[in-house]
């Protein structure tokens, strides 16, 4: 009996060419309160799909694009704060 065998590596998920660098992980980290606020938004919307949506739930979502939005503009204001002639 003849077994068949690879001849290329095997190829493991721990490469380091697939860990994510540090400054992909400080964009992340930095986009985190607006990813956060989105699950939020995301969360308050899907609890209505399958009903009609109540004073309390209009007003859960409704708080929740406002944070949304508030993390969205602190997210911008950040990036645009390190621009060459942006700002003061």
């Amino acid at each position: 009996m003849n077994h068949i065998v690879t001849v290329q590596e095997a190829v493991t998920a721990f490469a380091p060419w697939l860990e994510p660098t540090d400054a992909e992980l400080d964009a992340i980290d930095s986009e985190m309160p607006m990813i956060l606020a989105d699950v939020d938004l995301i969360d308050a919307q899907i609890i209505t799909l399958d009903r009609m949506p109540s004073e309390l739930d209009r007003q859960r979502i409704r708080r929740a694009r406002r944070r949304l939005l508030t993390a969205r503009r602190e997210l911008a204001n950040r990036t645009t704060e390190g621009m060459p002639g942006v700002g003061a």
